[in-house]
């Protein structure tokens, strides 16, 4: 049972997410050889306020 997580900034559309998860797990299927409804996907977003890159905010970047 693959299980992925996925960390972005938030932004996207529910149509965008949507469509990555549906992407990866036809990857799943077709590259790992899971079955579709054993892949687990979380996504999880951020906002700018809560990521940092070299010691900075991303929304102050």
């Amino acid at each position: 049972m693959p299980y992925i997580q996925i960390d972005m900034l938030e932004g996207r559309s529910a149509e965008q997410i949507k469509k990555v998860v549906k992407d990866i797990t036809e990857v799943m299927v077709n590259d790992a050889n899971a079955s579709a409804d054993a892949v687990n996907i979380v996504v999880r977003e951020s906002s700018k306020d809560h990521i940092a890159v070299g010691g900075v905010l991303k929304s102050e970047m």
